[in-house]
């Protein structure tokens, strides 16, 4: 019989409604490293959306040798509040998989002066000169005992089943590693005894859990690194994890030296850890569990149609739409937040703050940013600009119950997302459009298109007054700039450009158009004033990572500390370190920057008496700050 999305199955012993699973992101607790309420509402909104497992983010198991990255699961007191996360979660017939995790070794960020445990005498990874203190004999014995109490605690929270966090560079995958492991004792060498570790971590969890339960592993059996571990050895290991009688493998990819091979970015193509599940489907018996920018539902039913992977997993997905599921279920995909991509959610984490989602401002805040009930009270909302901003505050004012007028003065909304998603590689982007218009069409949004508001045709008696006008490209006071040809016009298909081209500003626009005209055979060269390219760039390691290599893959040649003085129509001269240099092309493409369009802003003041300004009409930032700004300033109508 073939296989569907919405089967229900069984891993082991324990029944699942569906195929779908929350894949495991570590998330904030209380000082005590207990799950906070926050976290407890946040889990709860995803099994209620209707995923059938949810798999928790690394439950350390101790702090003895690193600091909590996350939460633990180390002392009887952590389980009253993952007791609560998971029966909220049983509520709505989601299982729980709480993941547990011996550490983080030398992926732990700590200060250049603390080196870290890890499986060897090896670089941290922060911080490549500080040298690694190899984890003693006893102190592996003692981990593994800490692995076993967690899981005995988890038994007692009343989790469904477990997994074991050994995959993605982190303390297990360095002892799996040769390049993080140079032991010579038993711990070292062969493929068997660098899975040592893992194996008696297996065994210590099947000795303090019941026979009913699942314990599954989540591993990596190629890290797609030059020189680091292929799926031969992975393979391998597949094996010797199944004969150590694991219920389930969740296969994974990369590590952090190329971050974005295990988590996604808006670069990544769909389904790209596919090959790896499928050569590990193939030699297992066990149901294998995968994630990997799968959240087309197209393309997560076809995984299981084609027997690739028997579960699919959705992550920043589920922080974009905890709805996924039911919406997919109920044959309505339009309504489907897509992610796009920009790991804000990550750089939260990175950043010391809880997750943060650009296309939900409701996520890690599902109850505190929850919208006010409708209660009749007739209220008008007037919104000047269909960009990301606007948009969100459209549909939110709609959603509360008030009468919406949204002006564009383009033919169609969008604003700057259409230049954010005009490389073929950033396709995501154009989808968030898509979405955004759908909801405004969908609940009634009055939407005015070619329709620029001015002091001459400002009427009408509005409650609140949105000022979402976007912003526009900056022009800089460089002899010849007027020649120039606009990146965004570039990016939205207004303009074409030649085959030798040179960039001016190398942050994220003009980076990924040079990537784009790159990808089309040309020539491109990037000039920029910073050190590097994206130097002012404020986004995740892993989308850092992603675009670096493929301006490095698509040969895009980079000029930096270059401070353009004149440009023709067929050449650019700058300056760097007091000599004068000239490049020839034959297109030059303006990526400076933009600059904010607010000037209606002291004229709204006057006229109404409540006035939000928000999105790039503050500043050109981010597609986070255009949602949550939008939805944020219709929450706080009273």
């Amino acid at each position: 019989m073939a296989k569907s999305l919405f089967d229900k199955t069984y891993i082991g012993k324990m029944k699942l409604k569906n195929r779908i699973f929350m894949s495991p992101m570590g998330t904030t607790g209380e000082a005590d490293g207990a799950y906070c309420n926050e976290g407890i509402d946040y889990f709860e909104e995803r099994a209620k959306g209707g995923a059938g497992l949810i798999i928790t983010g690394a439950n350390v198991v101790s702090t003895k040798y690193e600091p909590r990255p996350c939460t633990e699961l180390s002392d009887f007191h952590h389980v009253e509040r993952l007791n609560m996360l998971i029966e909220r979660c049983h509520a709505y017939g989601a299982k729980v998989c709480v993941q547990l995790s011996p550490g983080l070794g030398r992926q732990q960020f700590t200060d250049p002066f603390t080196p870290p445990y890890s499986a060897g005498s090896v670089g941290a990874f922060w911080f490549p000169n500080l040298i690694c203190k190899p984890f003693s004999k006893e102190d592996i014995h003692y981990l593994v005992e800490k692995v076993g109490y967690s899981a005995s605690l988890a038994v007692n929270a009343g989790a469904d089943c477990v997994e074991l966090h050994a995959y993605g560079g982190y303390l297990l995958d360095q002892f799996h590693s040769v390049q993080w492991n140079n032991r010579t004792d038993e711990y070292g060498g062969t493929l068997e005894n660098r899975m040592r570790f893992t194996l008696e971590c297996i065994e210590a969890i099947k000795k303090n859990v019941p026979d009913t339960m699942p314990v599954l592993v989540k591993f990596t059996p190629h890290q797609r690194v030059e020189g680091f571990r292929t799926i031969d050895e992975g393979i391998e290991m597949a094996k010797i994890l199944e004969k150590a009688g694991v219920d389930a493998l969740h296969v994974d990819t990369g590590c952090y030296e190329e971050w974005f091979q295990a988590i996604t970015t808006v670069y990544s193509k769909e389904g790209y850890k596919l090959d790896v599940q499928k050569a590990i489907k193939d030699i297992v018996s066990v149901p294998v569990l995968g994630d990997g920018n799968l959240k087309d539902p197209e393309v997560a039913k076809k995984a299981v149609e084609d027997g690739i992977l028997d579960y699919v997993g959705l992550a920043h997905q589920m922080l974009a739409d905890p709805y996924w599921p039911k919406k997919v279920k109920a044959h309505h995909e339009e309504d489907i937040a897509p992610c796009v991509g920009c790991n804000e959610c990550l750089l939260a984490g990175f950043s010391g703050k809880h997750y943060y989602c650009a296309v939900n401002p409701l996520c890690y805040a599902e109850k505190a940013y929850a919208l006010p009930l409708p209660n009749g009270q007739k209220r008008n909302v007037l919104v000047i600009g269909g960009g990301p901003a606007g948009m969100m505050a459209a549909i939110t004012a709609k959603r509360r119950g008030f009468d919406v007028d949204l002006y564009e003065k383009e033919d169609k909304l969008g604003g700057t997302l259409w230049p954010a998603g005009g490389p073929d590689f950033k396709a995501d982007v154009l989808k968030l459009i898509k979405y955004l218009e759908t909801q405004c069409q969908k609940l009634g949004v009055n939407i005015h298109l070619n329709t620029a508001i001015t002091k001459d045709n400002l009427e009408g008696d509005y409650d609140k007054v949105i000022l979402a006008a976007g912003s526009t490209p900056a022009m800089p006071p460089i002899t010849g700039i007027d020649t120039t040809v606009l990146a965004s016009d570039y990016l939205t298909h207004q303009a074409t450009v030649g085959k030798k081209v040179v960039v001016i500003g190398a942050g994220l626009a003009g980076t990924e158009a040079a990537c784009d005209i790159a990808g089309k055979d040309g020539d491109v060269t990037l000039v920029e004033m910073c050190p590097d390219i994206l130097f002012t760039a404020n986004h995740c390691l892993n989308n850092d990572q992603h675009l670096r290599k493929m301006v490095k893959d698509r040969g895009v040649k980079v000029e930096a500390n270059a401070k353009v003085t004149n440009i023709t129509p067929t050449s650019v001269t700058f300056e760097r370190d007091g000599q004068t240099m000239t490049l020839e092309c034959d297109t030059v493409l303006n990526a400076v920057g933009f600059r904010p369009n607010n000037q209606l802003e002291d004229l709204l003041d006057e006229k109404y008496d409540e006035v939000a300004v928000i999105g790039d009409a503050v500043a050109p930032r981010k597609i986070l700050t255009a949602i949550h700004e939008g939805y944020q300033a219709i929450r706080v109508m009273e």
